[in-house]
């Protein structure tokens, strides 16, 4: 029976990895090793499950069929599993989690400790990435997730509130007048942050009944919040960022929010779990972990 689980989670992380030497990399073996075991496996259910090209492969019908059933199997099994060791106290097991970079950083990391020192017996893999591929994310038992959602397999759950703001530094506003209106923005430095496949330089202000959307003029860019956040504490424009990013600048006086009686859609963190699956005990108990724990306000409103 060993074997057979085996197989089935072989089979499964193969499929999920998209190529041989792909597989070969996350399972630290060596392509042909990866392309034995796949003809084993073949040659023990006399099936043909792939279709080999150089680069990459795809699935048989019979292969497409085995990978849903090993899918299925053994998601029912690690939930067997984890109500079984619920029951008796004990959360063990393999947690996959991925985060953005620099909340993962600050935020994430942390908790994930915490909760690790409540249950050492489980075994948490945290991937920091500000783009998951749709393909890669059914790897992960649970993605946190900051801005719009685009994915609809995924179900989100919230864990904390989180608004963005528009904000420089006071050596920059101390040259131009710090604009009034967010049409004011076209005639400023603007530096933005690329993530989610946004359309990063479009600014979506509202107040009351109004709306209003300004192309900003981005003179810098990157796909990284740090680097965007100490460019403007350097004073070289106007960022839009999230809340939890910019709150002790703007607190210390490092950074000043600008178009206060403007509105920025929110960004809130959520959890997203993929809704072809239950969730499983560890899963629920991390999920209620981070609600917790930013409750009843997040750290960047305290």
């Amino acid at each position: 029976m060993s074997n057979d689980i085996t197989d089935l989670r072989f089979f499964v992380a193969l499929t999920e990895s998209g190529s041989l030497a792909e597989a070969a990399r996350r399972m630290d073996v060596t392509p042909s090793a990866v392309s034995q075991r796949l003809r084993q496996l073949e040659t023990r259910l006399s099936l043909h499950l792939v279709h080999r090209s150089t680069r990459r492969f795809s699935l048989t019908d019979e292969g497409e069929l085995f990978n849903a059933g090993a899918v299925g199997l053994l998601a029912d099994l690690d939930d067997l599993t984890d109500t079984l060791r619920a029951r008796s106290g004990e959360v063990a097991g393999t947690l996959h989690v991925c985060g953005p970079l620099g909340f993962g950083r600050h935020h994430l990391a942390a908790a994930i400790a915490d909760f690790h020192t409540l249950h050492p017996r489980l075994i948490v893999s945290l991937s920091l990435s500000d783009v998951v591929p749709e393909a890669d994310a059914n790897r992960f038992d649970m993605i946190v997730h900051i801005g719009n959602l685009t994915d609809s397999s995924m179900v989100a759950y919230p864990i904390a509130p989180n608004a963005r703001f528009v904000c420089a530094a006071p050596d920059y506003l101390a040259r131009p007048p710090a604009p009034r209106e967010p049409q004011e923005l076209a005639t400023h430095h603007c530096i933005v942050l690329r993530e989610n496949q946004e359309d990063v330089t479009l600014w979506r202000f509202r107040k009351s009944r109004n709306e209003v959307s300004v192309r900003v003029p981005a003179i810098l860019s990157s796909n990284d919040g740090d680097v965007v956040r100490q460019w403007a504490l350097r004073g070289k424009g106007v960022i839009m960022r999230s809340e939890w990013d910019v709150a002790e600048n703007l607190a210390a006086g490092r950074l000043v929010r600008v178009l206060k009686d403007w509105r920025l859609p929110d960004a809130d963190v959520v959890a997203l779990v993929d809704r072809r699956h239950g969730m499983a005990a560890r899963v629920k108990l991390f999920l209620s972990f981070l609600q917790a724990r930013f409750k009843p306000v997040p750290p960047w409103r305290r």
